[in-house]
């Protein structure tokens, strides 16, 4: 991937965050065979940028969820509920920082993320300060959360100037359960998610023109429904079939 990035310019991440930071967004995911990863990246819009950190032009991420001992949050999404929410913590591994995060949803089904610096050596668990954050934000959260699943994945992220958002590429995407042990890698396959306002993005009619469309996926949803088979898993049965358990 690296040398179909070479003809972007740079952006660092200050300058990311200012001109897309985009924590109330829409996300359309889309999961693509590898192969076609280079054709995409070589049609991005003109003035396309790379988040670039040093010599680097992707990272690592690791996310670790935190659900109740019913999984409330998972049912959530797996049933469609309206009120749902996720609770994670977010590490940048390379850079070695750390936020917790609490996304919901937010009018006309969009993506509401906020979040707070956290200590990367807390990550695999909520400290009472984690907890005070979470019930705040989603005003009075569920009792007992514990962790249920890491992710584990590199990450680029492009800027698109046209409409001020972010594409972000992930390969490499491994899911490990909290609870059971079980790890499962996502091979051949990598997950694009365009981040932008109500307007699509040119990478989503990129995407389109190609004959890829938007599709559910969840790092936590799906990863815990690909762990264990017993649990529902409608919201994501047709990327498990196709692109995880096939």
């Amino acid at each position: 991937m690296t040398a179909a990035l070479d003809h972007l310019s740079p952006i660092d991440l200050g300058e990311l965050t200012e001109r897309a930071s985009l924590q109330t967004r829409f996300d359309r995911k889309y999961v693509i065979p590898e192969a076609a990863l280079d054709a995409l990246l070589r049609g991005m819009e003109s003035g396309a940028r790379v988040l670039q950190i040093g010599d680097e032009r992707d990272f690592a991420y690791e996310s670790v969820y935190f659900d109740t001992e019913d999984l409330a949050s998972y049912l959530g999404a797996a049933r469609r509920r309206r009120r749902r929410f996720k609770v994670r913590t977010r590490t940048y591994v390379d850079s070695d920082l750390c936020w917790v995060e609490v996304k919901t949803r937010g009018p006309r089904g969009c993506t509401v993320k906020t979040r707070l610096p956290y200590d990367p050596s807390d990550r695999s668990i909520l400290t009472d300060e984690g907890l005070r954050f979470a019930d705040e934000v989603l005003d009075g959260s569920p009792d007992g959360l514990t962790p249920a699943l890491t992710s584990t994945y590199r990450r680029t992220t492009l800027y698109l100037p046209t409409t001020g958002s972010r594409t972000t590429i992930d390969t490499g995407l491994v899911w490990t359960s909290a609870r059971s042990g079980l790890s499962r890698a996502v091979e051949g396959v990598v997950v694009v998610e365009t981040k932008t306002g109500s307007t699509p993005s040119s990478t989503d009619r990129l995407l389109w023109r190609h004959g890829h469309r938007p599709v559910r996926i969840s790092k936590y949803g799906t990863g815990m429904a690909a762990l264990d088979p017993d649990l529902p898993s409608t919201p994501w049965r047709r990327v498990l079939d196709r692109h995880v358990t096939r």
